[in-house]
């Protein structure tokens, strides 16, 4: 009995753990100094410990589920992600710049996470649009 409580228990942890990394992610997809893609690989890793059902739902998920797929498989990124992701990326960075940060030093930090992670997305493998049609 005492080997079945243990096993609820992480499966439980791993859920509850997923569930963070997750919500993590998904405020990264918002906030572009916060890295979506490790949280959501982190969630994916939980969730396949401890329920089968949370991590078909989140490999499955429309709004993700392609991009988890498309990096653990080392593929990459579609070019129009790749594209959304920088536009974003160097918007929302221009803007905490110019009118959020008022240090130097700050200001100099971002510009450089902004440029680690475009160099991160240059990098990685350009895919083709999958099409609905084939």
């Amino acid at each position: 009995m005492k080997g079945t409580v243990s096993d609820k228990a992480k499966q439980i942890l791993f859920v509850f753990l997923g569930t963070i990394f997750l919500c993590i992610g998904c405020v990264g997809l918002i906030i572009p100094l916060l890295p979506t893609t490790p949280f959501l690989l982190l969630a994916a890793a939980c969730y396949v410990r401890g329920s089968e059902r949370l991590h078909d739902w989140m490999m499955n998920n429309r709004v993700f589920g392609k991009l988890i797929k498309n990096y653990l498989e080392k593929k990459g990124l579609e070019v129009q992600q790749k594209v959304f992701a920088l536009v974003f990326l160097w918007l929302m960075i221009v803007f905490a710049i110019y009118y959020i940060v008022d240090t130097l030093l700050f200001r100099i930090l971002l510009f450089l996470i902004a440029v680690v992670v475009s160099i991160h997305l240059f990098t990685l493998p350009s895919l083709k649009a999958s099409s609905s049609a084939s």
